[in-house]
């Protein structure tokens, strides 16, 4: 709800809106009126580090990103709303502010598609102190990430008291468990190292789904402690069919 304007009061308006301050100049008593704000601020804030081009499925973690994105965009502009996006690695590394118009949201994906990030790192705490410094108005913030970054605790508790700011986990098969293939050559492109990794190993096939795990959950608890929603989204499976049941509970909790 925003302001719009002051009236006289009449008999049956709410008490708890009149204007003291005109009533005391006009020695009459005068309400505050107030109209719902229908036009929406829709920011997407997208993790392009290094490790969100990867993929083991139907496609890599970016492209499923991209595809979210433009449904999100698209479904925003339809409702005469305006779409924001901050794309970020270990950096800033671009910033689109909010506007209407298919041809801003064709801009925007066309950045996504074809942006090359200068960082390979993550820093999920810079994009949201950032966030929270360009963006004043009341926003619906999405935050597309693999969340493999720790230390946004305190920015993200920051924008979820003024935001509606929701997590979209997106992972790949492999993320969550490695397949039993032997000694096999692993290579993380954020820290530039490569290591040999015996899959065949029962202990540390289970060692690296514990971690994967400990990080979900991590990722969710941050976000609920800050009042903040989340969302996982699995790059093999229908990701429309998540979306629905998400925005279906979310209106339900209403």
């Amino acid at each position: 709800m925003s302001f719009s304007e002051v009236r006289e009061y009449t008999f049956g308006d709410d008490v708890r809106n009149i204007e003291w301050n005109v009533t005391a100049r006009m020695s009459h008593p005068y309400i505050k009126v107030f109209e719902e704000e229908r036009e929406l601020t829709v920011m997407l804030l997208i993790d392009i580090s290094q490790s969100s081009f990867f993929g083991t499925q139907l496609q890599m973690k970016n492209q499923l990103i991209t595809e979210i994105a433009a449904v999100l965009s698209f479904s925003a502009i339809n409702n005469n709303d305006k779409v924001g996006v901050i794309l970020f690695s270990d950096r800033i590394e671009k910033f689109i502010p909010p506007k209407k118009g298919k041809s801003h949201i064709l801009r925007i994906i066309s950045d996504l598609l074809e942006l090359t990030p200068e960082g390979k790192g993550t820093n999920i705490a810079q994009a949201l102190q950032y966030f929270n410094n360009v963006v004043n108005k009341k926003s619906i913030a999405f935050v597309f990430s693999d969340f493999m970054d720790k230390g946004y605790e305190k920015p993200l508790m920051i924008a979820a008291r003024k935001h509606d700011v929701i997590g979209v986990h997106i992972h790949d098969k492999r993320e969550e468990e490695l397949p039993d293939a032997g000694i096999i050559r692993m290579f993380d492109p954020e820290k530039n190292d490569t290591i040999l990794v015996d899959t065949s190993n029962k202990k540390v096939r289970d060692r690296y789904r514990s971690n994967y795990l400990k990080n979900v959950q991590e990722f969710k608890s941050t976000f609920i402690k800050s009042g903040a929603d989340t969302i996982s989204i699995h790059s093999q499976k229908p990701y429309i069919n998540e979306l629905h049941s998400f925005f279906r509970k979310r209106i339900m909790m209403k």
